[in-house]
């Protein structure tokens, strides 16, 4: 789950980040029109494999994506996911990451299930000047997450997107830390500092191109009531586009000339 930042923490987010790579490829629309967002899960299934901490996180690291960020990034580890598993404790492993204490309070932004508003552009100087931080715990333990004791004066919910990590793949919501972490900067317009975040992990890519037409319509609104209508309208968009009755006409013979003149 989504994990938070620290106050205290200025340039553990720049450790490893001296090399700038490539960026993600963009998804490709067939015929002029943005492919649906199960097209997109159909197509990324098959590169999304577990994440082997061991020999992975080595072989991660050396690929660079984007830029580090020059702000805090942190979160409130509530140990209560497999550390082998959880995309919050690798980060914290590379030091990319800083943990925060129950109580500690974080004056940047943070994203919790008690925010009241979503995440925007509006965020931007919240989060370059204070940083991101979020709260690792298990989805299945919400009930017995003490919220209460992670305190900021920003809280935040993220918008619909759809998670692309091992555990929980092409599931509404049910991000990871890291994907929420590279969701907030890309909304807030630090595109470069999420790839990098997401460039540790070997299924980093796809997150975001799962997630490409979402985020850049939300990457151009301005506030969080315009993020809301956004969502709101692509939900309905993609229900709508999976009622509608498909058309095969494409796929007919478009002659009915006999297959028996040509070579098997």
């Amino acid at each position: 789950m989504r994990k938070m930042n620290s106050s205290k923490h200025h340039g553990k987010g720049k450790r490893g980040g001296g090399n700038r790579g490539h960026h993600y490829r963009n998804v490709k629309s067939n015929r002029n029109c943005e492919r649906s967002l199960a097209q997109r899960e159909s197509e990324l299934a098959s590169n999304s494999g577990s994440e082997d901490s061991s020999s992975s996180e080595s072989a991660n690291i050396d690929k660079q994506h984007g830029s580090a960020p020059d702000f805090p990034i942190a979160m409130w580890d509530l140990n209560q996911c497999d550390p082998k598993k959880c995309s919050g404790r690798k980060l914290a492993r590379l030091g990319l990451i800083e943990n925060l204490r129950l109580g500690q309070k974080f004056a940047g932004l943070v994203l919790t299930p008690v925010g009241e508003s979503c995440v925007s552009p509006q965020d931007r100087d919240i989060v370059q000047t204070s940083g991101v931080a979020v709260v690792d715990c298990s989805w299945a333990k919400l009930d017995e997450t003490p919220f209460s004791r992670m305190k900021s004066p920003n809280p935040r919910l993220l918008p619909f997107l759809v998670a692309a990590n091992p555990i929980n793949y092409g599931k509404p919501c049910k991000l990871s830390c890291v994907e929420a972490i590279a969701a907030t900067l890309y909304i807030c317009g630090f595109i470069s500092e999420a790839e990098w975040y997401m460039g540790k992990f070997s299924w980093g890519h796809s997150f975001l191109e799962l997630n490409e037409t979402l985020l850049k319509r939300y990457a151009a609104c301005k506030t969080s009531e315009e993020i809301v209508h956004v969502q709101n309208t692509y939900i309905s968009e993609e229900q709508e586009a999976r009622n509608k009755p498909k058309d095969y006409k494409e796929f007919y013979p478009t002659s009915s000339s006999s297959s028996s003149d040509e070579d098997c």
